[in-house]
């Protein structure tokens, strides 16, 4: 539909992400709740696992008109069909605007891309902190006006560290955090913190080439494609649920410098993506998987 290329900010809507157990009478129950309502569906799209037998929905409605007040639509909506049908249900509205930080060593490549396409208003977004755990893009934050924490990491302070960051993510509100290639690994407490709510880039087509050298591994394996992985953290180093991947061709007359400038031209495409999917509300996480309507 035309609507599925409008940002979030362009409509009076909410959003439905919807998973439970598959049975008849759901898309009926769910679209009779709308309609009686006086809910104009804009977009609706669902699928079934039919190994798993589970259900999945999105569904976004305009909210002029509709009979049931914005603060009351989580409760009507969990009483009348969620328990019935022993649903789990996200509930957004397009006129809330989530607030993102963004984590970021030296390589910019992603970072710089992140705030281009914010100062342009591609995103309905706002981001008012980044943090690094070196000095290189203090200046790059400050163009911007968004304030920069910088923390030095070790393995005796991480834990302290990891404390402070956390409590900036608190005083900021921030709904979503980035890691725009962010070289530290997160403990598994700050990743338990933000389930469904961090998403990283991977510099290679996961699961393949790991370690600090991925490129070079791949130009001496002689690949005719590499890639670039987004996924949602989790404690499980790089094996958390995918939300976008690409991969582009290279040949014989490619050397490692050209892996590494076409490998992070296709991450910061494919971060992008990542981040508009998570933004508009597309993407929904069932056990390590991600739907992604």
């Amino acid at each position: 539909m035309e609507s599925d290329n409008l940002p979030l900010n362009k409509k009076n809507s909410a959003i439905l992400l919807i998973h439970c157990p598959d049975k008849k009478g759901l898309v009926a129950a769910i679209s009779r709740f709308l309609s009686r309502n006086n809910g104009n569906i804009l977009e609706i799209d669902q699928h079934v696992d039919k190994y798993k037998k589970v259900f999945f929905m999105r569904v976004e409605w305009d909210l002029d008109g509709f009979l049931i007040p914005d603060s009351d639509i989580g409760r009507e909506f969990t009483e009348q069909i969620a328990k019935p049908f022993d649903m789990n249900r996200q509930l957004y509205f397009s006129r809330e605007k989530p607030r993102m930080a963004v984590f970021v060593s030296r390589y910019g490549h992603c970072l710089h891309d992140i705030l281009a396409r914010y100062d342009s208003d591609e995103w309905h977004v706002e981001i008012p902190l980044i943090i690094s755990n070196h000095p290189d893009m203090k200046e790059v934050a400050g163009r911007y006006g968004i304030d920069y924490y910088q923390f030095q990491v070790t393995g005796k302070n991480k834990k302290e560290v990891e404390a402070e960051q956390i409590k900036l993510l608190e005083t900021y509100q921030i709904d979503v955090t980035v890691l725009a290639r962010y070289m530290q690994i997160l403990s598994d407490d700050f990743v338990s913190r933000y389930p469904g709510r961090i998403i990283n880039i991977h510099h290679s087509f996961l699961p393949a080439f790991p370690g600090a050298r991925p490129y070079h591994s791949a130009f001496e394996r002689g690949v005719k494609v590499i890639g670039a992985t987004s996924h949602y953290v989790t404690a499980d180093l790089d094996e958390g649920p995918i939300i976008e991947q690409d991969v582009i061709h290279v040949n014989h007359r490619h050397d490692v410098e050209d892996l590494v400038r076409k490998g992070r031209d296709l991450e910061k495409v494919v971060l992008a993506r990542a981040i508009w999917h998570h933004l508009q509300r597309h993407t929904l996480v069932y056990e390590n998987r991600t739907i992604v309507f």
